[in-house]
């Protein structure tokens, strides 16, 4: 099943069911009047939506044209945003790249931020940069969307907690990065607004792909026109969802709406390009000994998509362009 945001005007939009060929759609405010309230009463939901999924395949429900650039991000503003930084290769070179060391815990123990959740950027919508010297990057991510999450969850337990997925871009301004984090107090002016794909789905819209609490299949990035990087998300992602969830639950509950992101997919094969800028310019320093790639600047564009084993976009397509403040 895959789940949508339509832009109304309000401020949370609503909640619309894409049809299988991600080209069509039917309100599902009858059911709930947006995703949110869905994953409120998901036990309440979860079976009329998929009913009205199926019927909507079938031809059997009302059906509409779908227009991506009328789809705000599936959870326009969230309750929370905590990213992890599951794939280590990502985190050996850019903590390199500012010369920072990995932390000694850094296989035992996930890394991860709590980001703004308040304003989320819809899958085609402008990535606003004031100032170019900031070193805007953009990250490629997977991300999983919480129901009630108890404090305490372990991994065992964790799946029974995951609703839905996503991709992000989850940017970046990496000159920001170095002494907001020599303050001693983690990461805020560094991460503006973060872009989410057009559709939410449930995991069983990824077949076997979704095993372990990893999704194993190719996150593809595209950087002014170029395939950049196809690494798969899967095999290298260190700690699952599952075990970032434990991770976080620790100290305290979750509530329905919650987005726990992958961090940045990143594999140790070069072959298999890059998610970030920062990873490039990395592999530059160690080969020539200074990084060559300049950041994102006005007029740069960038998406983001996931194909299953027959081609097909899972998730739908993040396309966004670098403009002005």
């Amino acid at each position: 099943m895959k789940l949508a945001t339509l832009r109304d005007g309000s401020r949370d939009g609503v909640l619309i069911v894409v049809g299988p060929s991600d080209d069509t759609y039917t309100h599902a405010a009858a059911i709930a009047p947006t995703l949110q309230a869905a994953l409120d009463d998901w036990a309440d939901t979860e079976g009329p939506l998929r009913h009205l999924a199926r019927a909507l395949a079938e031809g059997h429900a009302p059906s509409h044209p779908l227009d991506v650039s009328r789809l705000a991000a599936p959870l326009p503003r969230a309750y929370e945003w905590v990213d992890g930084s599951a794939f280590l290769n990502h985190v050996r070179l850019v903590r390199k790249a500012r010369g920072a060391e990995p932390p000694p815990t850094l296989e035992t123990d996930p890394l991860v931020y709590q980001g703004g959740s308040g304003v989320m950027l819809a899958p085609t919508d402008d990535i606003a940069l004031a100032n170019p010297a900031w070193g805007l990057d953009f990250e490629s991510e997977v991300c999983v969307v919480l129901g009630d999450t108890p404090q305490g969850t372990t991994a065992a337990e964790a799946e029974q907690h995951v609703r839905l997925l996503m991709l992000a871009n989850d940017v970046t301004l990496r000159n920001i990065v170095p002494d907001e984090l020599a303050k001693g107090f983690g990461f805020f002016q560094s991460k503006p607004a973060t872009a989410f794909s057009p559709f939410a789905v449930t995991p069983d819209e990824l077949g076997p792909a979704w095993r372990g609490g990893r999704v194993h299949l190719p996150l593809r990035t595209t950087y002014n026109g170029a395939l950049v990087g196809d690494p798969d998300a899967g095999p290298e992602m260190h700690f699952s969802f599952f075990e970032l969830i434990a991770h976080i639950a620790k100290t305290r509950a979750y509530t329905a709406g919650t987005i726990v992101g992958s961090g940045t997919v990143s594999n140790a094969d070069r072959a298999r390009g890059i998610s970030c800028l920062a990873e490039r310019r990395m592999i530059e320093t160690i080969d020539t000994g200074k990084p060559i790639t300049p950041f994102m600047k006005h007029g740069d564009t960038v998406s983001i998509e996931m194909l299953n084993s027959d081609g097909r976009s899972v998730f739908g397509r993040i396309a966004q362009k670098v403009a002005p403040l």
